[in-house]
């Protein structure tokens, strides 16, 4: 499993990366506002910036949501370095520019995707990823890991190449569950990912080694 940060925080993108574990980060527009990034040219740059940090994927989001306007935006975010992937929202212009964007070999991630329906519109359409968004399902009291499940067996009876990218991820256990149903990639905070070192036994039994060594040393 792959693990992506959700953030365009650039010190929390350089603290996973020094963990060593880190495939690759996804942004949105919330993101990039909650860090104060406005402006084309601002967040322009800051994709460059988090690219120049990571060795893996970056998600850049169009703000477009007609047609012309997604292949304009996704054209030019897709230059902007060789480590973007060009994010698109779950509608029916956004599955006209995932089919153009792989015709032309620039990959995609479909965000926002609740139902087992949209992600074999994306797959069909050629995306590298699908973003189901198991959080937000969670949120309205419907099963979120479900829709993981329902995703991985249609892609394997077809075999189909697209990336269950799992997204909305809130909790370490999330992460544990995802990767047990054959997410691709999950995508979260950085707790989600720090939370998988905790555990107390781990904790009781390095102190106790500590305390042994000290005794004899």
């Amino acid at each position: 499993m792959k693990f992506f940060i959700d953030t365009a925080n650039l010190a929390q993108i350089k603290e996973a990366q020094e963990l060593g574990v880190l495939d690759g980060v996804t942004t949105n527009p919330s993101l990039m506002a909650k860090e104060g990034i406005t402006g084309r040219d601002n967040i322009l740059k800051h994709y460059v910036d988090i690219c120049n940090i990571v060795d893996g994927d970056v998600s850049a989001e169009v703000i477009a949501t007609d047609y012309a306007g997604m292949v304009k935006e996704g054209e030019e975010l897709a230059e902007l370095h060789e480590q973007i992937v060009v994010k698109l929202p779950m509608i029916k212009e956004g599955i006209k520019a995932c089919k153009y964007f792989s015709d032309k070999g620039i990959r995609t991630n479909l965000t926002l995707v609740f139902s087992p329906g949209q992600a074999l519109l994306a797959a069909k359409a050629g995306a590298t990823y699908v973003s189901p968004f198991i959080g937000r399902l969670d949120d309205i009291s419907t099963d979120g890991l479900n829709l993981i499940a329902e995703i991985r067996l249609i892609y394997d009876n077809y075999g189909y190449e697209t990336q269950i990218l799992a997204a909305s991820v809130r909790h370490t256990m999330h992460v544990i569950d995802c990767a047990k149903l054959g997410a691709d990639v999950m995508t979260g905070p950085l707790s989600s990912i720090e939370g998988l070192l905790k555990h107390p036994l781990t904790d009781i039994g390095l102190a106790k080694f500590l305390e042994d060594y000290k005794k004899g040393n």
